[in-house]
């Protein structure tokens, strides 16, 4: 316990300058945006992108935004390769040290750089947040915490480029002198992202919490990840119980223990008096479970708002933040004094409007809806993250903001990020051999248990042979939506035959246009496709 106080304490004594940099920044967010872009095109102007488009003689950010045209993601496409195929300076002079997969709208991924800039720019956001956390709660690093920063589970390594693949672990996003202080205070040791089975990675996460009893502040992305987390705990009560009096770790037979889950596990001792105090728990009720928690952090926005609420829910007494919106390109906002501001200190950011004008920090005006273009240590240069936003007010000078959803025909129930025209290529592969294609679309569709999941409505003479397994295929090459199912996020999609389907969907009442101005899709998110489509007949 005094480890962990102890490494709490130096952590936040590391994050005083964040924090209050941060604070001072509020009141400057013209200024401090401003000192961003020209520090990150002086320091870029030779690089391939930076000559391309004349940074050097950039002096104001109307310049930057006459000579740098709007990136959506398929325009860096061809620089991530030149940087794949080992070429230096191509958008920053420091070296790439990994690409980082994320979500792509016209292929499986694309490749996000990850320069040790952009570690700074997220390192400051990160420190700002928990500095403001632990100062408004001192209480908080009495115990342990449970951090979810990046996925769970394997991340694939692709071959043939001179870059690596994939963030190499959690603390990537904080900076390496500040890895042994945050793995202090863990409850559950980052070894646990070695498990390839999701059964087996939610029992042993369990096990460590568990053997928490101190346990103080839970912080995970999607609430769903959380819910379903507490779900696993009645059905392996048994064994639980049973690990923690005796020490050591069982794990199925299917699970091939690698060699730091095996050192781990050798690391737990017996601890027969938590054991016979959870004995008498309630474990269908968390807060019996850990009497000290007192905050749970997990994003409450958008598709996010349901789960967030269950999750408050079924944690009475326990302090609920709502997260900021953070992607792997950048950090936008970040919670701080009660607020979501904009994290004006990372990177320097853009707001378009509906009328396609890029207004900065300083011009936004609250009540209204924009899409946040990013420009960042990585190499990102007003780059379209495809977000829409609200600017709810601001805190001292910088405005705050809650996360809308996504502006770009993206489906994302719970972080999986689909986009129509990611979909569209899928279907294009698995329809390839198909005869007779009337209709098909991509929907969500909840399953009789509440499980969100997706469904193909197709209309086809001859449906592809083993049509939802090949779908289930190709969706998982957005390493988002297998993440989501990995997790048991997101339930198998499923195929659905209709008749009549175009004529449905062209009369849905989810078109409120003129039938001129309806658009096909291969994705649509909206909801209540199923009993729009599954009721039709032919014409």
């Amino acid at each position: 316990m005094n480890r962990c106080r102890l490494a709490h304490g130096l952590w936040q004594l590391a994050n005083r300058g964040h924090g209050r940099r941060f604070a001072r920044a509020l009141g400057r967010p013209e200024q401090t945006q401003q000192a961003l872009l020209q520090t990150l095109l002086l320091r870029n102007a030779d690089t391939r992108f930076g000559i391309a488009h004349g940074f050097a003689g950039i002096r104001s950010v109307r310049e930057f935004q006459e000579r740098v045209p709007i990136q959506p993601p398929e325009a860096i496409a061809p620089w991530i390769e030149a940087i794949r195929a080992g070429e230096p300076a191509v958008l920053t002079r420091e070296p790439v040290r990994r690409l980082v997969p994320t979500s792509g709208s016209t292929g499986p991924a694309r490749l996000i750089p990850w320069t040790s800039s952009l570690q700074r720019e997220f390192g400051r956001a990160v420190g700002a947040w928990t500095h403001d956390l632990f100062a408004r709660d001192p209480a908080l690093g009495a115990g342990p915490a449970y951090w979810s920063i990046s996925p769970a589970g394997p991340v694939p390594e692709e071959a043939g480029g001179a870059v690596p693949i994939g963030l190499a672990a959690d603390s990537a996003y904080l900076g390496r002198w500040l890895a042994p202080l945050v793995d202090a205070t863990l409850a559950v040791p980052g070894a646990v992202r070695d498990l390839q089975k999701i059964e087996a990675f939610r029992y042993v996460t369990l096990l460590c919490l568990l053997r928490a009893p101190a346990l103080r502040l839970i912080s995970v992305w999607h609430p769903s990840f959380l819910i379903l987390l507490l779900d696993a705990l009645p059905r392996h009560r048994e064994r639980l119980l049973a690990d923690i009096a005796r020490g050591g770790l069982t794990l199925p037979e299917e699970e091939a223990p690698s060699a730091r889950i095996a050192a781990l596990g050798r690391r737990f001792a017996p601890l027969p008096a938590r054991a016979r105090a959870l004995a008498g728990a309630d474990f269908t009720d968390p807060t019996s479970l850990w009497t000290g928690l007192r905050l749970v952090s997990a994003w409450a926005d958008a598709r996010a708002a349901e789960p967030a609420a269950e999750l408050a829910e079924r944690l009475p007494g326990v302090a609920f933040q709502a997260k900021g919106l953070l992607a792997t390109e950048a950090v936008i906002s970040l919670p701080f004094a009660g607020r979501h501001p904009l994290a004006v200190t990372s990177h320097f950011v853009e707001f378009l409007d509906d009328a396609g004008r890029a207004r900065q920090a300083h011009e936004v005006t609250p009540g209204e809806r924009y899409r946040p273009l990013v420009t960042t240590g990585g190499g990102l240069y007003r780059y379209d993250l495809g977000d829409r936003v609200e600017v709810t007010g601001r805190l001292g000078a910088t405005p705050t903001l809650r996360f809308l959803g996504r502006d770009d025909r993206v489906s994302d129930q719970c972080g999986e990020k689909l986009s129509d025209t990611f979909v569209q290529s899928v279907l294009d592969r698995l329809l390839a051999a198909a005869r007779g294609v009337r209709f098909a679309m991509l929907a969500p569709d909840p399953r009789p248990d509440g499980q969100p999941g997706y469904t193909l409505f197709l209309e086809a003479e001859t449906p592809p042979t083993d049509g939802a397994a090949r779908l289930e295929q190709g969706l998982a090459d957005n390493p988002h939506y297998a993440h989501a199912r990995w997790l048991g996020q997101l339930a198998p999609v499923a195929l659905q035959p209709v008749r009549g389907a175009q004529r449905a969907y062209l009369h849905a009442p989810q078109h409120r246009g003129r039938l001129g101005e309806i658009k096909p899709a291969a994705l649509d998110a909206r909801p209540g496709w199923r009993a729009v489509l599954t009721g039709t007949r032919e014409a």
